[in-house]
């Protein structure tokens, strides 16, 4: 491609040396440049690209958009831009041709509940008879075409990448998960969406964003950047869903389990197999249980009736709606004995999961397994450790993925917010596999054990590297062997 044509939409603040040749390649990293490559140096989290353009030119790339700094170099066409990540994601939308422009694209934003929503989605459009893509925590879909995922958001060359395969595909839809992290690097920058969903606010990321207020603020931009063309679809039970739209030129659009909004929800019954639902003035069975799932559905609901699907079709097709991987997943042993896997790995969610199933199972005994990811907020860790003490009869704190942090002494942050009460009923055992199997060992009849922090995930992260480890393995192994 011309890099004229990939430079449309860019205000350049300095350009040297002849714009006007052909690109091959498009790439942010150095090693990944060929010869005809276009390099953009972007600022990234971890190193500054602009250190590596010397690199990248001796790889053999012909054009480099820069923001910082100054770089005259022979026969290489240099491009100053004001923001070389939103250049990124503009020249990423260029190469591949707009393809989000070609799909109805929904991004959902929020602490929690990103990733049952968009694939709860995608599975319902996808027994309606669409072609559907997903991007999501778990995996990112091409129609039925399973695609392996590192980012809850993928980089803007990816996000291109998928969704021009999408369109070739010959999908309609295609629903994502946009994380706070993608937002402030401008990932989604340039994305034609047709909606957005604002699912809930609370205490995560801080230690990448550090306040809350910068936080929320990257949330909101999503909504700001919105166009008139497009809805946006927001929770007003949580205190900043009218905050998150309230700059936006979308179409507005409330959903609420408490309060009269645009689409409502009851919870009517509910057991360990399932909830009655009063869903937009109809009753619906679900499978699913959890307050906090009467609003993922309803969400789901709500966004499906404003994409223009027929309202008894979907109510049908909610009723068959599985649970997500890793997201309240149950597998039942000896003694009937329930384990429930779940991601949840901040205060609102573990709070949320341990709430559903202590009052869903009643009077069950509730043992709760949990730890917290080693590098990432510190500050949540004593918080999680008062909320399992909380609500659980037994608590066993353990290692979730420690990284480069000693998991001693992530557990000792944890137990630190505990008092002796909770102390007193709590475990502390590092080895995540021993943790696991001893709470099924000590488990009366009946009792339910929740393992929350990993969910889906089938690997353990140690310094930075992977090791395979499964909750759900794990568990199913111990109840065989009982």
């Amino acid at each position: 491609m011309q890099l004229t044509l990939l430079l449309q939409g860019l205000t350049f603040k300095e350009s040297r040396n002849s714009i006007d040749i052909e690109i091959n390649s498009v790439c942010f990293d150095s090693r990944k440049c060929t010869p005809g490559s276009l390099f953009i140096a972007v600022n990234g989290t971890q190193s500054d690209g602009h250190k590596f353009i010397d690199k990248a030119i001796e790889n053999g790339a012909v054009a480099i958009v820069y923001q910082d700094g100054e770089f005259d170099f022979e026969h290489i066409a240099s491009i100053k831009v004001e923001n070389s990540r939103k250049a990124l994601s503009q020249i990423a939308a260029n190469y591949y041709d707009h393809p989000s422009s070609k799909l109805n694209l929904v991004g959902i934003t929020g602490t929690n509940g990103k990733t049952t929503t968009v694939t709860l989605l995608y599975n319902l459009f996808t027994s309606l008879g669409y072609c559907c893509g997903l991007i999501s925590t778990i995996a990112n879909y091409i129609g039925t075409e399973k695609c392996a995922t590192d980012h809850t958001t993928p980089d803007p060359l990816e996000i291109n990448e998928l969704m021009d395969r999408m369109v070739k595909k010959g999908a309609e839809y295609c629903f994502m998960e946009v994380s706070s992290h993608s937002l402030d690097q401008d990932r989604v920058f340039g994305l034609h969406f047709k909606g957005g969903i604002f699912s809930n606010l609370t205490h995560d990321h801080l230690d990448y964003h550090k306040t809350f207020a910068e936080y929320l603020r990257c949330k909101k931009s999503f909504f700001d950047q919105l166009s008139e063309n497009a809805f946006a679809l927001t929770n007003i039970d949580d205190k900043n869903g009218d905050v998150m739209v309230q700059n936006t030129v979308a179409s507005i659009y409330r959903y609420s389990c408490r309060t009269l909004a645009d689409f409502n929800c009851k919870i009517i019954e509910e057991s360990l197999d399932g909830m009655l639902l009063k869903l937009d003035g109809v009753q619906v069975w679900s499978r699913f249980i959890g307050n906090h799932n009467a609003y993922n559905l309803l969400a789901v609901y709500a966004c499906a009736r404003l994409l223009g699907a027929d309202k008894d079709e979907v109510l049908v097709k909610m009723s068959s709606l599985h649970s997500v991987a890793g997201r309240l997943e149950y597998l039942r042993g000896g003694k009937d004995v329930t384990a429930v896997v779940d991601y949840s790995h901040t205060p609102d969610a573990l709070e949320n999961a341990l709430k559903t199933l202590r009052e869903t199972g009643k009077d069950n005994e509730l043992i709760c397994v949990f730890g917290c990811g080693g590098n990432r907020d510190k500050t949540k860790r004593p918080e999680m450790g008062v909320i399992a003490a909380k609500y659980a009869d037994k608590v066993i704190v353990t290692s979730d993925n420690p990284r480069f942090e000693n998991p001693d002494e992530i557990i000792k942050d944890i137990k630190d917010g505990m008092d002796i009460k909770a102390r007193s009923k709590s475990l502390f055992i590092t080895d995540r596999r021993e943790a696991i199997r001893a709470a099924i060992m000590m488990a009366h009849q009946g009792a339910i054990i929740l393992v929350a922090g990993k969910g889906h995930e089938d690997y353990q992260i140690i310094g930075d590297v992977k090791h395979h480890f499964d909750d759900k393995e794990v568990i199913q192994q111990t109840f065989d062997e009982l």
